[in-house]
Formats: C-alpha cells, sequence, structure tokens
C-alpha cells in the first residue's frame, strides 16, 4: 500500500475539528494532523515503499507539540519500527481492508512551549504574549521568543496549546478559500502550449576538393 492508499483509509476517522496535511512541524512535517478544540493529533503514514530512517527526528518534533501521536504503517514495517517508538506512541496497521489498531495513542507529557509556538506567525504569537501583559515582546525577534518561552514561568503551556490550536483552526478556511482563488485563477488563464522544437538541420557533407590542376609550365615540362 502506498501512501494516499493509506490517507484515505485514515481520514474518514478523524471526527470533529479539523484535518492539515503537510503541517511543518521543528525541522520535519506532519504527514497528518487532526486538530480540535481540545487536543492535537499527529499521524505519521509509513507505506510499503517508505523507509525508517527519519523516524527519531519525526518522533522528537511531533513529540515537541502534539498532544498524541500515532504512526500509521503497513504490516511489513511493524517489526522494526515497534522498537523505536516509545510507550506512548499509537500504530495502526494499515491493510486494503482498512485499518487495524495495534496499539493506542496515549497523551504525551513532553510538549514544549517554544516548539508548539513555532506552529504560528511570529506576530501571532507576539499577540497572545501582549494579550497576557507581557511587556517589550514586541521588539522581540524570533530566536528571542523562542528564549523567552524556554525560560519563563508566566506563559501557561495550556493557554498557549489552545491558543495555538484555536488559530491554526481558524486559519484552515482561510487556506481553503487561498487553494479555490488559485484554482480558479488557473482555470481563467489560457492553456500553454509547448513550443515545438525547431527541426535540426541535416548535415550536409562537405564535398572532397578536386586535386589543384598542374601549372602550366610544369605540364610544359613533361611534354618535352
Amino acid at each position: 500500500m502506498n501512501d494516499p492508499e493509506i490517507r484515505a483509509l485514515l481520514y474518514p476517522l478523524l471526527l470533529g475539528g479539523v484535518r492539515i496535511d503537510e503541517l511543518p512541524t521543528g525541522s520535519t512535517r506532519a504527514d497528518v494532523v487532526h486538530i480540535t478544540p481540545a487536543f492535537m493529533h499527529g499521524y505519521e503514514v509509513k507505506g510499503d515503499g517508505d523507509t525508517l530512517q527519519r523516524v527519531a527526528n519525526q518522533l522528537r518534533c511531533y513529540g515537541e507539540v502534539y498532544d498524541f501521536v500515532t504512526f500509521v504503517v503497513t504490516e511489513k514495517h511493524l517489526p522494526k519500527l515497534l522498537p523505536l517508538l516509545p510507550a506512548w506512541v499509537g500504530v495502526l496497521v494499515a491493510a486494503p481492508d482498512g485499518l487495524r489498531p495495534h496499539r493506542a495513542a496515549a497523551y504525551n507529557a513532553t510538549v514544549e512551549r517554544a516548539p508548539l509556538a513555532r506552529l504560528l506567525l511570529l506576530e501571532e504569537v507576539k499577540q497572545y504574549l501582549l494579550a497576557l501583559g507581557l511587556r517589550g515582546v514586541s521588539t522581540l525577534r524570533l530566536r528571542e521568543v523562542g528564549q523567552f518561552l524556554r525560560t519563563t514561568q508566566l506563559v501557561p503551556l495550556s493557554g498557549l496549546a489552545q491558543f495555538v490550536r484555536d488559530r491554526l483552526m481558524a486559519r484552515l478556511p482561510e487556506r481553503l478559500l487561498r487553494r479555490a482563488e488559485r484554482k480558479a485563477e488557473r482555470a481563467r488563464l489560457p492553456t500553454r502550449r509547448k513550443k515545438a522544437r525547431p527541426k535540426a538541420k541535416p548535415k550536409v557533407k562537405a564535398k572532397a576538393k578536386k586535386p589543384a590542376a598542374p601549372a602550366a609550365g610544369a605540364a610544359t615540362r613533361r611534354k618535352i
């Protein structure tokens, strides 16, 4: 089974809230993220043609931001994948007739403020911090905001997580609208025809040069 086939089985199971595909998460992208007002659940899809080389980095990035994490994999990956996963990570096994639960995801207690905030735009994070009454944050750069969130005790994780979920859920209709506008714009544009490549001209063989006629004097000498 490949990635699109597995996603087609997963999507109907994600009830309520919104679904975002390929959400940038740390140094990677989460294949599917299910976001509701109460939680964020990140899903990583591994089809038959995928490898497990990036699992360690994906676990680190997902574990910093998502309340629940589940790997959706084909049977071939199961023996090598399970030793790599912490006990709180869920596993679904994909087959042509559906998804079989191998183990349910448990609540992730390793979420951190700074990576969580990076799911949003910098100005959105500043907006939240200013609403908490924190002065001086409007002039901070991205790195400085991250450092502040890693060290401060003034920003409750639960409140920040709720703000992140709300903003991502509100942003989805905007994304869908922009996607529809781009699609309509492409439909209005005339179809571009590929220019035909000019035919290569046949190579003309160079004519063999005729031997030069002997000089008149030389011919006369041969006659003598």
